[in-house]
């Protein structure tokens, strides 16, 4: 295989915990995504890695999920979460991102038409979001400028973007989806891959395993739940977003036909058992 080049980010500190990079020079005695309540620091204390030691020790899986294009590490890393290629005239757009590049993986999404953008939902999954980025060829980064303390790069091709929505294309807009993080962001692709559109919401809206409901919460791993003014905030937001489909952060979790009335069900239960 043809060796694909890119500037060396494959040694910086990467948490094993969260799959977080962070630059050299950053170099910390705990990682500050696993400090928050959000996540946590392994159980063995904090240990990190580098994506070159990842890369050397799995692969990524390309997979086809209810008609997107989803990539995966296996076997699974850190937090676990899969990326998508959301198919668009100027080329892919990556939703979300993991913690290793590989060349194998890069040859296929060269052959799949090259990413022209990258965007993420929060600061669990900005992974290894500027290795990514350099080897795609300096591809643009789309973040919630909510979230900004939590870029550790400081890098040109960062674009922090603000407000409620933002449009990527004539297709697909980030959505915020406060709640989970203040900057919080969904991906709404309007067109496809089935009428009636799908929304990507990163873990503001984490899909049940019976994948008839969603919850919302401040942190899964810590089972902090999501308060009542957020929810009602968070909802209010959902509500004026039109979708059929949806697809959770991690493999198998979608909802496929009447996601938006999922969703609202799941808001109206929530709301129950907040009540008691």
């Amino acid at each position: 295989m043809t060796q694909i080049n890119r500037p060396d980010l494959s040694r910086v500190p990467v948490c094993t915990t969260c799959g977080t990079q962070y630059p050299e020079a950053e170099r910390m005695t705990d990682c500050p995504v696993c400090c928050d309540e959000r996540q946590y620091v392994g159980w063995q204390g904090q240990r990190w890695t580098t994506t070159a030691e990842i890369a050397a020790s799995h692969e990524i899986r390309f997979e086809d999920a209810a008609g997107v294009t989803t990539l995966c590490l296996e076997p699974s890393f850190a937090i676990g979460q899969r990326a998508f290629l959301i198919p668009q005239p100027g080329g892919l757009v990556m939703w979300e991102c993991l913690p290793a590049v590989t060349d194998a993986a890069l040859a296929r999404i060269a052959e799949l038409g090259g990413v022209q953008a990258i965007a993420i939902s929060h600061p669990h999954f900005y992974a290894a979001m500027l290795e990514w980025s350099a080897a795609l060829g300096g591809v643009p980064i789309y973040l919630h400028a909510a979230d900004e303390d939590w870029v550790r790069f400081d890098s040109p091709l960062l674009r922090l973007w603000d407000g409620e929505r933002f449009a990527l294309s004539d297709t697909l807009d980030l959505v915020h989806l406060p709640g989970h993080f203040a900057g919080s962001t969904g991906l709404l692709w309007k067109t496809g891959p089935r009428p009636g559109g799908s929304l990507f919401p990163g873990d503001a809206l984490q899909v049940a395993m019976d994948r008839r409901f969603v919850s919302f919460m401040r942190s899964y791993p810590n089972l902090i739940p999501l308060g009542p003014k957020a929810l009602k905030r968070l909802e209010d937001h959902v509500t004026s977003l039109a979708f059929s489909d949806l697809y959770g952060s991690f493999a198998g979790r979608e909802i496929i036909g009447d996601a938006k009335e999922r969703v609202e069900a799941s808001f109206a239960r929530y709301c129950e058992a907040l009540k008691g």
